[in-house]
């Protein structure tokens, strides 16, 4: 089991890494963009790829959420499973 002094520490690093990753997405859609053009053709690409971006920012808000309900006491989630039979 965690104690409490390193659930805080461990979120206050997410809570970093998350404002770092929404920064990031900010310039990328602000114009983060490099274009490419040969001939009549032309190429525009971000250099890192949003959809990863957007993908670590949701699953650092799931993290920040689950460290917050162990700090205030809350248990985390328990998986289930049923199979159901037919007899």
């Amino acid at each position: 089991m965690k104690t409490r002094k390193t659930i805080e520490i461990e979120l206050t690093g997410k809570r970093e890494r998350l404002e770092l990753y929404l920064k990031r997405e900010a310039e990328m859609l602000s114009g983060g963009v490099q274009s490419y053009g040969i001939g009549s053709r032309n190429l525009s690409r971000y250099n890192t790829d949003l959809a990863a971006i957007r993908a670590a920012i949701k699953e650092l808000e799931d993290d920040i959420a689950a460290l917050e309900a162990l700090l205030n006491g809350q248990r985390p989630r328990k998986a289930v499973g049923v199979v159901p039979r037919d007899w």
